[in-house]
């Protein structure tokens, strides 16, 4: 019997299993049964975050799952967070709150302070939610990574939960990586694996049969669903970036992002992507580019070393020459902080101390501090008094000439204050707000900014919604609630009635 038997962890075989995807499909399926169920993630590595209403930093799946269970995010959900600015460190952020810089190694090594931390902060949101789904990371097969461990069975066996592992057979190769992934794992871990799922199939599951019948046989595990390809689905990517377009019209409104290495947050071009009107390309290589009517600088989780990269690159003369033609240039976050003329980082917060050399498109200068900006915002848009709402992650402030034209005036609680810049000519503007496309209103005035006639409405909220539902349905038809109940040890009859409650076991 496991101390925690509400709890089901899903860990994969690989990375980009599926494992997120199906959490957020877990909690939307419990929860629409008024189960009070809440996603968790140990430790999550990704560029892409969200901020909570207590002024945390968490991974961007995390919040998404979160809605996936109706619920706001919260630091309880991803008690550690690492965002890589480098190829050997990353930032550590612990229940929300960054606590410097660490290199792998020395990372590893504080791994077991952490261990009780985030076994503390899943027994705070049990509290509150007796159900819990839970994802790993990676795969627990990662021998180099076992000792330590706090995001795979290490976990599992601190909290003693049963197990589920997850493979992508469009992949290929599934029944070797999920008979292989459970083949390396110890006794112990071998015991709390209770099923497999088998992600993204196509074609007749009656095909499977031999392959499942012989998994069991070598494991005596039973492969508990068998979920299919749901074509065009749109669940926000925890890191990878998603490259899929919708069918657009005949001739799209072009944006090109600049896709540099540590590029963060490029979930807010989502909209963009998924609009029928706008074709919206990420874009690495320079020599690729073929012309646009706006181009997007991102975020990023090093503006020094991504700015010397674009100067590098040769993004910077494409896009001079852009605008001297005619186009408009936006810069959110770090690419906001990029169009300046210089960004300082005393600190080091970032990279090592000293200043670098912005792209001069605007009168305005950043220094970086160790105080990290974490906040929800709404307010409203100066040029067209149309409400906004987004979030700022971001280390620095950002002062000169150019902030005195501000695009938004913002409320953080009770202060107000002035947001955003724009140069003489207003073909050059930038902003810290994430999250700021995905207003209709407001995304309609940027569009006609950049030059763009005749905007088809886009409700954002109300597609990402219905994705999820349409996910939830998918995954509820392979794995059904009853059997799902079965997992966690909770009767399914308990909710006919809508409990709001799991009766403690």
């Amino acid at each position: 019997m496991f101390k925690n038997p509400h709890s089901l962890m899903i860990q994969g075989t690989t990375s980009d299993a599926g494992k997120s995807v199906l959490v957020t499909a877990l909690c939307r399926i419990l929860a629409r049964k008024k189960v009070a169920v809440a996603p968790f993630k140990s430790q999550n590595m990704a560029l892409n975050s969200a901020v909570t209403p207590e002024g945390g930093e968490i991974g961007r799946a995390q919040a998404v799952q979160a809605q996936g269970a109706f619920l706001q995010p919260s630091v309880l959900m991803n008690p550690i967070l690492l965002k890589p600015n480098s190829d050997v460190g990353s930032q550590v952020i612990v229940r929300g709150q960054s606590i410097g810089n660490m290199k792998a190694r020395e990372y590893h090594e504080y791994k077991p302070q952490l261990l009780k931390e985030v076994v503390a902060t899943h027994q705070e949101l049990q509290a509150k939610f007796p159900v819990t789904v839970i994802e790993g990371a990676g795969s627990p097969a990662e021998i180099n990574l076992r000792e330590h461990d706090i995001a795979n069975m290490g976990f599992a066996e601190a909290i003693d939960c049963p197990v589920l592992i997850v493979a992508d057979i469009d992949r290929g190769g599934v029944f070797a990586h999920l008979y292989g992934t459970y083949a390396l794992l110890s006794e112990s871990e071998q015991k709390r694996v209770k099923g497999f799922v088998i992600n993204r199939f196509r074609g007749d599951v009656s095909l499977l049969q031999p392959g499942l019948d012989w998994l069991e046989q070598k494991t005596s595990v039973p492969t508990v669903s068998v979920i299919p390809y749901i074509t065009n689905l749109h669940i926000e990517a925890e890191d990878a970036v998603n490259q899929t377009q919708m069918a657009k019209d005949v001739e799209p409104f072009k944006v090109v992002v600049p896709l540099y290495p540590r590029a963060s947050n490029h979930t807010d071009f989502d909209v963009l992507r998924l609009h029928p009107q706008i074709n919206c390309e990420f874009e690495r290589d320079a020599s690729r580019y073929s012309g646009a009517d706006l181009i997007i600088l991102p975020g990023s989780k090093n503006v020094s070393c991504d700015l010397a990269w674009l100067k590098d690159s040769g993004w910077q003369p494409i896009i001079e020459r852009h605008l001297r033609l005619g186009g408009k240039v936006l810069g959110i976050c770090g690419g906001y902080q990029m169009l300046g003329k210089m960004i300082h980082d005393p600190e080091g917060i970032e990279n090592l101390p000293g200043s670098s050399e912005g792209l001069g498109l605007l009168d305005i200068e950043t220094t970086l501090n160790a105080q990290k900006t974490l906040t929800n915002v709404t307010g409203k848009c100066l040029h067209t008094e149309l409400s906004v709402s987004g979030y700022e992650i971001h280390a620095g402030v950002t002062t000169g000439e150019d902030c005195q034209r501000a695009w938004f005036e913002i409320s953080n609680g009770n202060t107000q204050s002035l947001e955003g810049a724009a140069n003489t000519d207003d073909n050059v503007r930038g902003t810290y707000l994430h999250g700021l496309l995905e207003g209709d209103d407001i995304l309609l005035s940027i569009l006609n900014w950049a030059g763009m006639d005749q905007v088809k409405t886009f409700d954002y909220q109300a597609f990402r919604e219905q994705q999820i539902e349409r996910l939830a349905d998918e995954v509820e038809a392979a794995l059904p609630f009853e059997r799902l109940c079965d997992l966690l040890s909770i009767n399914a009859a308990d909710y006919d009635n809508g409990a709001l409650e799991v009766a403690k076991a």
